[in-house]
């Protein structure tokens, strides 16, 4: 562990306070890339240097941090989990987020069309980045691309997901998978939420706090995605590295076709089968073809590319990251 702390920017050992406003400068970075969906926080943790260091002191949450708190050791489970570290980079990523969110919330609501062309180009590009994590492919890695369109197509066209219930298990479920995109580079937590269609409830919550808007439901809602991230950034994290590390290519394959297939939520044209109906979180959309090819559509087609022109650049700088750090290294 001490030889990839040593590779990282961020020093472990007698941090100073520069050292932990530069943590917190990364994870607000990373908290701004979480709300955008199709940009995963993970790519950015990469390109900033600190991704291995987040997911080993996930990973230091086992029986030993356990049995250190019960002992009341609390310098040395505090040390076991690198928790100086955790908490600025997790302040950060609050910042980051809270910051975005208004932003979001706004677009997402007022300039669907344009957000979800942007959105669509993000995705898109990310599902490219997956596929080349892929050395050779195979015939089984083609068969698991097929699945993972189907799988994603059948779940962004359930009635159930059209319009889900507001209930407070559905938003543990919510935050459970979607923080599964910290741990793996390439997946946007926001990008899930958007499939689950609680993106915009949360933007919108996160607004109206920023706004004094708090109310029990809100606080309620919110407290219990958290919750639900937290189980999932402990749990799944271990399933997904066992996943990477036993079937690789494989998850890696049916990830990209996921990715793929739930393309079909995003797509820009849609009409509103709800007009009655006031808020936005409860509205239905129907995908449909633009009648004619006007500005709007060009200026969404624009919008796309510029979104899958973002992302590989963002793969551009993490390659170029990793390389130097290699070279640092093997210094």
């Amino acid at each position: 562990m001490d030889d990839v702390h040593n590779n990282l920017n961020c020093p472990v050992t007698s941090p100073t306070m520069s050292d932990h406003l530069k943590t917190a400068g990364c994870g607000f970075l990373m908290g701004a890339a979480d709300i955008v969906p199709g940009v995963s926080g993970g790519t950015v943790a990469l390109i900033l240097g600190v991704y291995e260091r987040l997911v080993t002191a996930i990973s230091q949450c086992n029986a030993v941090f356990v049995r250190l708190l019960l002992a009341r050791q609390w310098k040395a489970a505090a040390d076991h989990v690198d928790l100086k570290f955790v908490l600025a980079l997790g302040s950060g990523i609050a910042v980051g987020i809270a910051g975005l969110a208004s932003l979001m919330n706004y677009l997402l609501t007022n300039e669907m069309s344009l957000t979800f062309a942007t959105f669509s180009g993000m995705i898109l590009a990310s599902s490219l980045l997956v596929a080349r994590r892929i050395p050779s492919w195979q015939v089984q890695h083609y068969g698991m691309l097929f699945l993972g369109c189907i799988v994603a197509l059948r779940l962004v066209t359930l009635p159930a997901l059209q319009n889900p219930p507001d209930t407070l298990w559905y938003m543990f479920l919510c935050g459970l998978v979607g923080i599964t995109a910290m741990i793996l580079p390439g997946i946007s937590g926001a990008f899930i939420l958007l499939l689950l269609n609680r993106y915009h409830f949360i933007t919108e919550s996160i607004k109206g706090i920023l706004h004094g808007e708090i109310t029990v439901e809100i606080v309620m809602s919110l407290v219990v995605f958290a919750a639900g991230c937290v189980t999932g950034l402990l749990s799944f994290s271990r399933v997904l590295r066992w996943l990477l590390s036993r079937q690789h290519d494989a998850t890696m394959s049916m990830l990209c076709g996921f990715m793929l297939g739930s393309l079909y939520k995003l797509w820009p044209f849609q009409m509103d089968t709800t007009p009655d109906v006031e808020k936005f979180k409860h509205k239905v959309f129907k995908n449909c073809f633009p009648e004619s090819f006007s500005g709007h559509v060009w200026t969404a087609i624009a919008l796309c590319g510029i979104g899958i022109a973002v992302v590989l650049m963002l793969d551009v700088v993490s390659n170029r990251g990793s390389r130097k750090t290699a070279t640092d290294a093997a210094a």
